[in-house]
Order: structure tokens, then sequence, then C-alpha cells
């Protein structure tokens, strides 16, 4: 963020600016806001493949174990698994 602070809330920083507007209404500000342009660039492109239910349960269980999601936890074992065949 840069060293100016938000117009609205007079944060600076993200943070402050989030605790701000938890508490604050955005409707009570409306006329002080300005319209935005911005573009997204999506850089990651999401896969799917089918897998068997039960597999499916077993991996979400141990996910959930450990404190991840189940996609976490599989992108994160093929990416091991990859580095595996590479070396």
């Amino acid at each position: 963020m840069s060293k100016n602070r938000s117009s609205i809330s007079r944060a600076r920083s993200y943070r402050e600016i989030g605790e701000y507007w938890d508490t604050h209404d955005l409707a009570k500000y409306w006329d002080q806001t300005e319209p935005a342009e911005f573009e997204v660039e999506i850089q990651s492109e999401v896969t799917y493949y089918p897998l068997d239910s039960r597999l499916s349960e077993r991996i979400r269980s141990l996910a959930r174990k450990r404190g991840v999601s189940a996609d976490t936890l599989l992108n994160l074992w093929v990416q091991e698994k990859l580095q595996e065949k590479k070396a």
C-alpha cells in the first residue's frame, strides 16, 4: 500500500482498512466513493479429474487432519511426485 492513507477510513494499511469496514456501513459513505477501473489477469487454471468416491473421502479426511483443503493436499502430492520423476 502506498504511504498515503485510505481516503475514507484514514487507514495506513490494508489490515486497518479491513478493520474499519468490518465496523462501518459503506451505504453511509457511498457519496464519497469513486468508480474504479482495473484489470484482473487470472494466471492459474483449474482442471478437474474424476476420483473414486472412497479415495476422495480418504483424501478429505487426511486433509482435515492436516488442516488443509483436499485441493491443497492433492496439489502438494502431485508436485512432490512430479519432482521425484524429474530427479
